[in-house]
């Protein structure tokens, strides 16, 4: 008769082989009450130990949670990035797509919470419900960014954000002190919490110059899935019949920015500056041609992994908020 072995556990219990492995080992992430059953077994049923079979653990598993990022090369390049520093490491990358809004009765992918994973990173979700879900699992998180509408310490996690408020503080004063006096400001403040601190140092710029912005010229309500180019025309066109197209447009990133430049290029607009976010080099419309904020994918993807890590290896851990600073790049404006 064979030696039993941890997935002759797994199967008596209906648990994973993970769950039986950390009861085994004494590793967090599974309830007293589950470890007492496994080990309970393990001694019913005569287990050899893991070091007398040459069993290795199982290697453990990162979830990156993702949603449309087909969207932009910017994501899958921190993407890749995970993946390959938690390789350097022994851990596999689970990718874990949820769809980018809610509809009634969605629920997380099982694999997140059946013990398969040992810790999560999300990016890129910015649905309310899903990220309410997300908070709730009981397994170590990452987000990078977040909405305004939830608190940070409702995420049960850590939080990185690419630091904006004062990058855009900074590139906004620039176009102030060099004869741009009327700006406008365009993004979805709503739709993330780096959107709404782009938009604060917009805002700040100002008052450190004491302006006061036109909010005519800003378009920072609810930009709708595939119709943001429609929605921009609708507002450019607008302030072109009232005489009102301002000096310069700061962006809340790249995106919205290649929006503006192809309606500009369309209606042969000249000299409006127009300034983005990312230096996503995606968007040839604009790509190396507007000041920009440099966000590093790679050090991003890799700071990712290494915090994931460390709230995995750390579970007592209290989170963490923390600030992601870049360089902003001037194209046309003074450095």
């Amino acid at each position: 008769m064979s030696k039993p072995i941890m997935q002759d556990i797994a199967s008596s219990l209906s648990v994973s082989r993970v769950s039986v492995w950390k009861a085994l080992t004494d590793r967090p992430g599974i309830s007293e009450e589950l470890r007492g059953k496994i080990l309970s077994k393990a001694q019913e049923i005569g287990y050899v130990k893991e070091a007398d079979l040459e069993i290795k653990p199982p290697a453990r598993t990162i979830a990156t949670v993702v949603s449309r990022p087909e969207s932009s090369i910017f994501w899958m390049q921190i993407i890749h990035q995970i993946a390959e520093e938690l390789s350097t490491q022994g851990v596999n990358m689970l990718y874990t797509h949820l769809p980018p809004s809610y509809e009634g009765g969605d629920a997380l992918p099982a694999v997140l919470n059946d013990g398969s994973v040992s810790g999560i990173i999300v990016l890129n979700i910015y649905c309310q419900p899903h990220l309410k879900m997300l908070s709730e699992l009981p397994v170590p998180k990452v987000f990078l960014d977040s909405i305004p509408s939830m608190p940070y310490n409702s995420l049960n996690g850590d939080l990185v954000l690419i630091e904006g408020r004062a990058a855009i503080r900074q590139i906004a004063g620039a176009l102030l002190d060099n004869g741009k006096k009327c700006l406008g400001f365009v993004g979805d403040v709503n739709y993330a919490q780096t959107n709404m601190d782009r938009f604060h140092g917009f805002q700040d710029a100002h008052i450190q110059r004491g302006l006061v912005y036109d909010e005519s010229l800003t378009l920072t309500g609810h930009l709708q899935l595939n119709k943001h180019y429609e929605q921009i025309s609708v507002f450019l066109s607008s302030l072109i019949k009232s005489g009102r197209m301002p000096d310069g447009f700061v962006c809340a990133s790249d995106y919205i920015a290649h929006f503006i430049q192809r309606y500009f290029t369309e209606y042969g607009i000249k000299d409006v500056a127009l300034t983005g976010f990312d230096n996503n080099a995606e968007y040839v419309n604009v790509a190396n041609r507007i000041t920009t904020v440099d966000v590093l994918t790679k050090s991003m993807g890799e700071r990712l992994a290494n915090k994931i890590m460390f709230a995995v290896n750390h579970p007592n851990t209290t989170s963490e908020v923390c600030y992601v600073t870049s360089k902003v790049l001037y194209r046309g404006l003074p450095g």
